[in-house]
């Protein structure tokens, strides 16, 4: 292919942070893409992991009678059989995933950071990653969650721009990552608002405008409507333009849709509160209601979704999000009945035990968002002394707490 005068002659680098069940599973579609894309992405995608020991059981077909039961660094079997033995079994990945024990190597030149671990994690990853990363990176969070101090709450996707001075957008949707992982067909929503400077030559709208004060730098609007403490530096003209073309390109495939919109609070809270809403499902369900109650409780929590954004987001919220795409209603429905939060809380009822306990003996070392999503959001409604407002929240806490039993929920919602 000739390269004409002026064209970008770099291509973007992508690096996966987080290699759980879902981490692994965007790294297989990203690195899929980054393949058929050769003129916007390097081939390999780096995926960073933590490092642990694995041991190969005589049943895999990855067996090797020569190792034996011996533990194995879990980053050398996958890239060995390109397979996330642990996480993700059974999945054969790409062999341009490259599996790395080392966060700062994993993120060195990489113009798009991909973040995929549980949000309890993300602050001390930023730490690690912040001098290591080029200036004008830019990110995609895949966190379902917040971040919260008692008399503030932040989406996780501006905790990561304004920790490391990057924009980062955000990825949410009604997804499962064994069924995708198996490429049965799904949709997600990713919102992003394209920092201006990064557009080059397109004719698309862009977030933000060069700062006034020459030093090149890009003001950009928060998610509050007001021009952002962090100022970004501009994407090169040498690389392709970074935009919701090519981040579609990135990221969808033949079973995967995406959906790319602006809403970057509506995809990111519906990503986070969802999870507390399929806790109290769970219990619901667990407890021997039917079908009904548990749609009366979905309904409620979303009514306490949007009530949460108009409040502490009146100024960018576009409501429509959490009606119309993947990330609100879509979401909600496959995790208030499927997934991980609405089963293991299921579980914990009919056992007789906590969440807590369920977590530690079933889910292989990962976390339930929705644990520490129910008391963060929690602690701050009560800071903010609106606790009143939002009763279902409320008493999913009081659940985990042991402070409420399922069999009030009916009573303690119609207060």
């Amino acid at each position: 292919m000739t390269v004409t005068e002026g064209a970008p002659r770099l291509r973007h680098k992508v690096t996966v942070i987080g290699s759980g069940n879902w981490g692994t599973t965007v790294a297989k579609l990203v690195a899929e893409n980054t393949a058929g894309h050769p003129d916007l992405f390097e081939e390999d995608v780096q995926m960073w992991v933590y490092e642990e020991k694995v041991t190969i059981a005589p049943d895999s077909k990855h067996y090797d009678p020569a190792v034996g039961d011996s533990p194995q660094n879990l980053t050398a079997v996958i890239n060995k059989y390109h397979e996330n033995v642990k996480y993700l079994p059974g999945i054969a990945l790409p062999r341009n995933v490259v599996a790395n024990p080392s966060l700062v190597d994993a993120v060195k030149d990489s113009s798009v950071l991909i973040f995929n671990l549980p949000h309890e994690f993300i602050g001390n990853i930023c730490r690690q990653i912040k001098d290591h990363i080029l200036p004008y990176a830019r990110g995609i969070s895949c966190i379902k969650g917040v971040t919260v101090s008692e008399d503030n709450i932040e989406l996780i996707c501006e905790y990561i721009s304004e920790t490391l001075g990057i924009y980062c957008g955000a990825l949410s949707g009604a997804n499962i990552a064994s069924e995708i992982a198996n490429e049965q067909w799904c949709e997600t929503t990713i919102a992003y608002n394209t920092p201006a400077g990064d557009l080059h030559n397109s004719s698309s709208s862009s977030n933000g405008k060069t700062a006034s004060n020459g030093d090149g730098l890009i003001e950009f609007t928060d998610s509050r409507g007001r021009v952002s403490k962090t100022k970004l530096t501009p994407m090169p003209a040498t690389y392709p333009t970074l935009d919701h073309d090519e981040l579609h390109k990135l990221f969808a495939r033949p079973y995967f849709t995406v959906s790319m919109v602006s809403d970057v609070v509506g995809v990111s809270l519906g990503g986070a509160l969802k999870n507390i809403v399929a806790l109290a499902c769970g219990f619901v369900e667990g407890h021997g209601w039917n079908m009904t109650a548990k749609t009366a409780v979905m309904r409620r929590g979303m009514l306490e979704m949007i009530a949460f954004a108009r409040e502490f987001y009146p100024e960018t919220i576009q409501e429509k999000t959490f009606w119309e795409e993947s990330a609100g209603w879509g979401d909600m429905i496959v995790s208030c009945t499927s997934a991980r939060n609405w089963r293991y809380s299921k579980m914990a009822v009919e056992r007789g035990v906590t969440v807590e306990e369920i977590e530690k003996t079933e889910l292989n070392g990962q976390k339930l968002q929705g644990i520490s999503t129910t008391r963060e959001v929690a602690s701050f409604l009560k800071a903010k002394g609106v606790q009143d407002k939002y009763p279902l929240f409320m008493l999913v806490e009081g659940i985990l707490d042991a402070n409420v039993d399922v069999e009030d929920i009916p009573a303690l919602i119609r207060k």
